[in-house]
């Protein structure tokens, strides 16, 4: 019974996520109620609130489903690989099975998506809370291996990083481009990135510089 139900509960949340989701993109997130997508959904608005906490969330669960992510990979990686290694591994195999938060994804559902959730304050305020635990799950992690200084500061260089990636890939795809001709750069501005958190940022932009090296 404990199996059945959870699958009862996985497919009125998947309802009420598609449902949210179908409606925000035809209509614009500020332009559709929370009871509007409970009716859609078929599910009364209480229930609604059950499965999730804001009208912000039944937009972000998509991404709150790789909550913790990074502290994950971090934990799992070889015996042999770096943490900085191991999160480039798994933010170039991201780009490479063209995984949505990498920004490098031209479906058109996901680049109305991304768009929604860039251009609605409320949904990126959101979107920061998730970032922020994510950051301190990433930075506990590490703590691991590092001192408590250097793991929250290169877990919030290496989350940042992934941001400002995730979101340049996502403009060059709106404005056009495709993934497929996107992604050699990606990979090169990934790879480039992921140097300068490794090396500093000292290594090309050194005190009294006026341009970078």
């Amino acid at each position: 019974m404990t199996g059945l139900r959870h699958i009862k509960r996985q497919r009125i949340h998947e309802a009420i996520s598609t449902a949210a989701i179908t409606l925000f993109l035809e209509r614009g997130f500020g332009a559709v109620s929370v009871a509007e997508v409970a009716a859609a959904a078929e599910v009364s608005k209480p229930t609604l609130f059950k499965y999730f906490a804001t009208k912000e969330d039944l937009v972000l669960h998509r991404i709150a489903d790789h909550q913790g992510e990074a502290a994950r990979v971090v934990r799992r990686r070889g015996p042999q690989e770096g943490p900085l290694d191991a999160l480039e591994r798994h933010f170039l195999a991201g780009l490479e099975r063209r995984d949505p938060v990498t920004g490098l994804n031209d479906h058109a559902e996901v680049l109305a998506y991304h768009h929604m959730v860039f251009s609605t304050p409320s949904l990126a305020a959101r979107l920061f809370h998730y970032m922020a635990m994510d950051e301190e799950a990433l930075a506990e992690a590490l703590a691991e291996g590092a001192d408590d200084l250097t793991a929250p500061l290169l877990a919030g260089e290496v989350l940042a990083v992934q941001r400002v990636l995730a979101r340049r890939n996502w403009r060059r795809l709106a404005a056009g481009e495709t993934a497929a001709r996107v992604h050699p750069e990606a990979v090169r501005a990934a790879r480039h990135a992921f140097a300068l958190v490794r090396n500093g940022l000292g290594a090309v932009w050194a005190p009294g510089d006026t341009e970078p090296r």
